[in-house]
């Protein structure tokens, strides 16, 4: 309450610009700014087999949530999020994803909605190891992690009404439980979505007036291009699309712009993504690891034993 949450601590010196925002445009929904991104296929396919021949089994999704992580440890402006109109500096790096169950029967599709938490110095093999760990958790038929359970609760309607109402009242005043916000999805730093799992494009997803998603990234099927070549001539190349969808409200444009073009540099070069990075930055001594301790002292170097989980 009065600007205090369990997850996010308010911001004080922030451009006045980006202060007044929220007030121009009090919902989520009313700032959505969308842009589409692509890398290349070919690179990153490379990579994946080579890291197989290592005894690294590296997916597609897990080096797009590694190079965010990156991205953060770098840029953590774009780690923060919205309450009551106040801009907040996120207390943890988080990424919310979904996945399909094995439910043993190739015609019933089950999903399971999941969170992993990871420290800004996780490499490409840290975020592997954890996103491994949380899906082998969640993807039995039989595993129902808190989310499930709650949105069964929520299956008559009068209830649900109630219920949201409650939450959306709970959380506007930041007096809403943290093992809610960690059960719940849309308390996230990015929501992530594999659409060529399933065959599609990469689609451009809202992000939700509820929470406090900022960042929404959609991976789609790949796509076959021609561009020119080395020697000029028209060369065929595919292409792995992107999808992403922000808040334009939390940081400046450039700030956004700078996210890009990393983002796009770690992704068409991932053994980027395997060096421990020797600078982290926070804000205004918003010091977390994974398991979202802050400390009170602001520092500007950030070594991997100083945050690790």
């Amino acid at each position: 309450m009065f600007g205090r949450r369990p997850d996010g601590k308010v911001l004080k010196n922030i451009d006045p610009m980006i202060a007044i925002t929220p007030y121009l445009m009090p919902m989520r929904c009313d700032a959505q700014v969308m842009l589409d991104l692509k890398a290349d296929y070919e690179k990153l396919a490379r990579y994946i087999t080579a890291k197989g021949a290592e005894g690294h089994k590296i997916t597609f999704t897990e080096l797009v949530i590694a190079a965010f992580v990156r991205v953060i440890a770098e840029l953590p402006e774009v780690n923060r999020f919205i309450a009551n109109k106040r801009i907040y500096a996120r207390t943890e790096l988080a990424v919310s994803f979904a996945l399909l169950k094995d439910t043993g029967d190739p015609d019933t599709i089950e999903e399971n909605t999941v969170k992993a938490k990871f420290n800004p110095t996780d490499t490409i093999f840290d975020v592997s190891e954890k996103i491994k760990s949380m899906i082998a958790e969640n993807r039995r038929e039989e595993a129902d992690n808190l989310t499930i359970k709650l949105t069964r609760l929520l299956l008559n309607p009068y209830l649900a009404k109630t219920i949201v109402a409650i939450a959306k009242f709970l959380d506007r005043y930041g007096i809403l439980p943290k093992f809610l916000m960690d059960a719940l999805p849309f308390y996230t730093s990015m929501f992530l979505t594999n659409m060529a799992s399933i065959g599609m494009p990469a689609v451009k997803h809202h992000i939700y007036n509820f929470g406090t998603t900022s960042l929404f990234i959609s991976i789609g099927a790949v796509e076959r291009s021609v561009v020119p070549g080395p020697d000029g001539k028209p060369a065929r190349k595919r292409m792995l699309p992107f999808g992403i969808v922000a808040d334009e409200r939390i940081c400046a444009g450039a700030v956004y712009a700078k996210m890009v073009a990393r983002f796009n540099e770690l992704m068409n070069n991932p053994a980027l993504l395997e060096e421990v990075p020797q600078n982290v930055r926070f804000e205004e001594d918003n010091v977390y690891d994974a398991n979202g301790k802050v400390k009170k002292h602001k520092v500007k170097k950030v070594s991997d034993s100083a945050v690790s989980a």
